[in-house]
């Protein structure tokens, strides 16, 4: 039986020991201890500390890059696929997953989470964006929030059971 796949998304410039580092690099490490395999964009910022939390705890890392260059990814990437499609490449990371976790995030983290349930999955947020909606869509349906890492990936993985 394959692997669950998780997608951690969030921005690219927070930068090593700052919150959102933390708390990417703990959801890293504990997708790997549940035998998640974490997918992310494959760069800086959350991707690469969740990749790093992952990696150190001996799990699998996806990274997709936006360039057609594999060497663009940070160091903690098991696996690296080169998009070549820039800013498009947020639809395959979180097409590739059965959930995703936002971490923090900017722009490109809020079309990644509105993606991700357009495609169905389940989202968790963690001090990520809140948007409010009108009618059905008024309080984000399937987009939960969490208030800590460990809270957010059993989160995730409780969206798959």
């Amino acid at each position: 039986m394959r692997e669950r796949q998780i997608s951690v998304v969030g921005s690219g410039t927070c930068g090593e020991g700052s919150p959102e580092w933390a708390a990417a690099e703990e959801v890293g490490r504990r997708l790997a201890e549940a035998g998640a395999v974490l997918v992310c964009g494959g760069r800086g910022g959350v991707m690469e500390a969740a990749a790093a939390g992952a990696a150190a705890a001996g799990g699998t890392v996806v990274g997709i890059v936006p360039s057609e260059r594999p060497d663009h990814a940070n160091e903690h990437c098991t696996y690296v696929v080169a998009a070549a499609t820039g800013a498009a490449r947020n639809i395959a990371v979180v097409a590739s997953g059965e959930a995703v976790i936002a971490i923090g995030g900017e722009w490109g983290t809020l079309s990644e989470i509105a993606f991700a349930r357009r495609f169905g999955r389940p989202v968790v947020t963690l001090g990520s964006w809140r948007a409010e909606g009108a009618g059905d869509m008024a309080d984000m349906p399937g987009v939960d929030a969490a208030a800590g890492p460990a809270e957010a990936v059993e989160a995730a993985l409780a969206a798959l059971a």
